[in-house]
């Protein structure tokens, strides 16, 4: 084995593995399909694409037959066209190794003007398997759905996850406070990279990776040239997560504030974020049949560093800050998640997935008597089956209320599949 750099090891020592997610992308290796993982920038994608194609080479794929390309490297020239990667891929065919497939990873595409006409082509081109990354949901809705139309498979790729993330060296041991540590900062990779940050370190880093963001894959991709109010908007969200309002609340609220901005405005500003992975929307719905008269949506960032960094990193607000990492873990897991509404109540999550439904509810603390009445009550109202939980982050109060209400600590619940 040839002798390795020490930035190399550094490199190895940083990485963070991600064992369940490199087994969903694995899982789909040597299919016809061509596999497009989806996510927010710096959340791990080209990361991902890296573990791949050294599992690739761990079971003895050729390093000729590998061809990996990153769009948004600096040493990329400007001004690449899809015929500069199609002549590329055509030299990189013509010196492989005839005897094995080729695998090419084709990372940040979106950036490459009519790249899906030559993603298409290599779909028809036998013994390749293909795997793209994009920073933007329109990868999926636009040209690439046309010409690959039922032959595709989407991977979300999330920022670290809490089990993830307890698997990093210097996380405390203790559950709880590793949770803690978890809620404040986050789980964007690149806030690790390091060794463990302190808050002035994380701010740098999160405002960097929030400036990169907003700047390249919202304000540029959609043409917003008022960054101001894009940033007042995203900043407000992140800091109100959790609560419920519409397009027009969040307009009014800043023109009361002093920022001039129309409620037409506001919401293609949103959309911009939420089509790049920034924020996720949670549309409040009915339960048990009942309408909602005028329904309203909560919007989480995908990362509960960006809501501290909007609120300055303040302590308050635990149970907002909770609810924001079940709402992301949920997202992992594959639910569909809406606001629940019996008329009367709110129900923090319905969680969907297939024929599966689950209802929850999120709360700081149990162990005051009003508090527990309360969350409880919503869901003792439900006249369904379906399984119903309160997750909190109290030791105290967990276990089967005499109704089948299952009461689960958070750090249980996070690093439990079920």
């Amino acid at each position: 084995m040839a002798n390795e750099t020490n930035a190399e090891t550094a490199d190895k020592a940083r990485l963070i593995e991600r064992p369940e997610l490199l087994a969903d992308v694995l899982r789909h290796k040597g299919t016809k399909e061509v596999k497009v993982l989806t996510g927010v920038r710096r959340c791990g994608k080209s990361t991902l694409l890296g573990m791949v194609a050294s599992e690739l080479r761990a079971q003895g794929t050729p390093e000729r037959n590998i061809f990996i390309k990153r769009f948004d490297d600096f040493d990329v020239p400007l001004g690449y066209s899809a015929d500069d990667l199609y002549e590329q891929l055509r030299q990189f065919a013509e010196n492989a190794d005839s005897s094995s497939p080729l695998y090419v990873f084709l990372d940040e595409i979106q950036d490459v003007p009519q790249w899906e006409l030559v993603v298409r082509r290599l779909h028809t081109r036998a013994e390749t398997d293909v795997y793209i990354t994009g920073s933007n949901s329109r990868l999926l809705s636009g040209d690439l759905a046309t010409y690959l139309a039922g032959r595709y498979v989407e991977i979300p790729v999330f920022p670290l996850s809490f089990k993830e993330y307890q698997t990093i060296s210097w996380v405390p041991a203790d559950p709880a406070e590793a949770l803690a540590s978890y809620m404040q900062f986050g789980g964007m990779p690149g806030l690790f990279a390091h060794g463990s940050p302190n808050e002035t370190e994380a701010r740098e880093i999160l405002e960097g990776i929030y400036q990169s963001i907003v700047v390249k894959d919202v304000a540029e991709r959609n043409n917003i040239r008022d960054l101001a109010s894009l940033g007042k908007v995203s900043r407000y969200l992140f800091a109100t997560s959790g609560n419920l309002f519409s397009v027009r609340n969040v307009a009014n609220t800043m023109n009361s504030a002093g920022t001039a901005i129309s409620a037409k405005t506001v919401d293609a500003q949103i959309s911009a974020l939420e089509n790049a992975y920034v924020i996720y929307r949670a549309e409040q719905t009915g339960v048990g049949g009942k309408r909602v008269l005028r329904p309203t949506n909560k919007y989480y960032p995908m990362d509960n560093g960006l809501r501290n960094l909007a609120n300055n990193f303040k302590a308050a607000d635990l149970g907002a800050q909770l609810e924001g990492v079940i709402y992301m873990e949920l997202k992992r897991r594959g639910f569909t998640v809406s606001v629940g509404d019996n008329g009367r109540e709110e129900i923090d999550f319905v969680a969907k997935r297939g024929a599966q439904k689950h209802y929850i509810q999120v709360a700081a603390s149990m162990l005051d008597e009003s508090t527990r009445a309360r969350e409880l009550r919503p869901l003792r109202a439900l006249r369904d089956s379906f399984p119903r939980t309160v997750i909190t982050l109290d030791p105290f109060s967990t276990g089967l209320t005499e109704d089948g209400i299952r009461i689960a600590r958070a750090t249980e619940w996070l690093t439990n599949q079920s």
